[in-house]
């Protein structure tokens, strides 16, 4: 069972793969087709396709 999750700017989404830094948690700054993440380890931003970024979620925290 897939979970479905609702992606919002501010949330921070832990994939399945870490970044070189270390960290595997990702801040959302922009949704869409393609999202905006930054690193929470070492601020790298990258754009990343939606479908990968749901395809490698393990969990998603909202933003508080």
């Amino acid at each position: 069972m897939k979970m479905e999750y609702q992606y919002e700017v501010g949330d921070v989404v832990r994939l399945k793969k870490q970044h070189p830094c270390g960290s595997a948690e990702w801040e959302i700054l922009r949704v869409g087709a393609d999202f905006r993440l930054k690193c929470m380890g070492c601020g790298h931003q990258i754009m990343i396709a939606r479908k990968l970024v749901e395809k490698n979620t393990k969990d998603l925290r909202k933003k508080a």
